[in-house]
């Protein structure tokens, strides 16, 4: 059976444009206004929502996504009120497409026949796990599959054309191109390189290929958008959110408005991205 993710991916490609999926964090800086984040994302522009899992040891993050999972981990976040968030966001929501994002051990420690069948239960979509490899799908990302969820695979620029069809072998949902080496939040400048990337992986499968890492603002979003299926945009947020909260860390009336502006923004670069309507629409205002 097709997953939100699916049909929402099928229905911009339809419309002729990319999707944006936005990154925040469980529980950032408390659980109250995190779910007030999440309730304004899709208004604000947001195709499909990741969802980060706070941990301990996020060693693929860079310092603000870090700083992140460990203020949730201050404010009380568990897995488990991780999954009562979506639960409650998806109670208002039942079109937006959720993945959740993080490493294995916290749901190692659940219990991943628990963990799966919580998930589904509060509304989840698809899986980003970015610590198990496919040499060890048999863990989760084959389990997750039979319960409905889509597993998202990673694939960066040192994924060459042999190890690519052994990532793609169990993704679905789209495959998370990480555009450069290194942790979340650096800079990205080579978009011809990552065009290309895209159009080589795109040889190897039909699924959706969405592009992250280095987005910042509507002109990054808008380069990345006129060759990916989905530009993904995440640290840009969470640092958005540190920024309005207080010395102590707590949110103020600023904070939900500081990443639900900047999403707004990013994704008006995205919607246009490309010409309106098609080409030939396009041709056609071009000479009226």
């Amino acid at each position: 059976m097709p997953t939100r993710i699916d049909d929402r991916f099928a229905a911009l490609k339809k419309e002729g444009r990319a999707a944006l999926v936005t990154f925040v964090m469980a529980g950032d800086p408390d659980l109250a206004t995190s779910l007030d984040i999440l309730r304004g994302l899709p208004g604000a522009g947001a195709d499909v929502i990741e969802v980060g899992m706070p941990f301990t040891d996020p060693m693929a993050d860079g310092p603000a996504i870090q700083a992140a999972g460990l203020r949730a981990l201050k404010a009380g976040t568990t897995l488990k009120k991780t999954l009562k968030l979506v639960a409650d966001f998806r109670a208002g929501d039942d079109a937006t497409p959720i993945v959740l994002m993080g490493y294995y051990n916290p749901i190692y420690v659940y219990g991943v026949d628990a963990f799966l069948r919580d998930a589904r239960n509060a509304g989840v979509d698809g899986l980003i796990v970015v610590d198990l490899p496919p040499e060890e799908d048999s863990e989760l990302c084959t389990p997750a599959r039979e319960a409905g969820l889509n597993f998202i695979r990673l694939a960066t620029p040192t994924t060459d054309d042999k190890r690519l069809p052994k990532v793609l072998e169990n993704t679905s949902g789209f495959v998370y191109y990480v555009s450069l080496t290194g942790i979340t939040g650096a800079a990205l400048a080579d978009y011809a390189g990552v065009s290309q990337a895209v159009a080589r992986i795109k040889r190897h499968t039909a699924l959706p290929i969405a592009v992250g890492f280095g987005v910042k603002n509507a002109e990054n979003a808008a380069e990345l958008a006129r060759n990916a299926d989905g530009v993904v945009v995440g640290t840009a947020l969470v640092q958005a959110l540190k920024a309005s909260l207080d010395a102590e860390g707590r949110a103020g009336p600023s904070s939900v408005g500081a990443v639900t502006g900047l999403v707004a923004s990013i994704a008006e670069g995205v919607r246009d991205a490309r010409p309106k309507g098609g080409v030939m629409s396009w041709l056609t205002r071009l000479v009226s």
